[in-house]
């Protein structure tokens, strides 16, 4: 009987670890693969370091290397395409999800090394 009850338990505590990958973590994709983005951005929020398009519509971007979580940029500072007022610069590059980075909205369904669009 005790031998059952444990098995029971150590099965029961692994479930929470599923739910770590959904809206935090890295979103269910594999770490360690790099994800394209593109688009423009008006500087608005000083220099971006990296990002991603979300699954929310948003971009998603930290300033240094050394964030380990990534912040909303608002719609008005982000764009997919260029803004006729001129005050945006095109930004190119990619991002590769880590371990224990916070990635709220990271797209499930993107293609690793394609720009996304949404």
């Amino acid at each position: 009987m005790k031998k059952n009850l444990l098995v029971a338990l150590c099965t029961l505590s692994a479930l929470p670890l599923g739910a770590c990958a959904d809206g935090y973590g890295y979103g269910g994709v594999s770490a360690g693969i790099p994800y394209a983005y593109n688009g423009y951005y008006d500087d608005f929020y000083g220099p971006v370091y990296d990002g991603y398009w979300g699954d929310d519509g948003g971009f998603y971007y930290r300033s240094t290397a050394h964030d380990r979580r990534y912040r909303r940029g608002d719609s008005a500072h982000f764009s997919h395409g260029a803004r006729p007022d001129g005050h945006f610069h095109e930004m190119r590059g990619s991002m590769t999800p880590e371990r224990g980075m916070r990635t709220p909205h990271f797209s499930r369904g993107g293609t690793p090394g394609e720009h996304h669009r949404h």
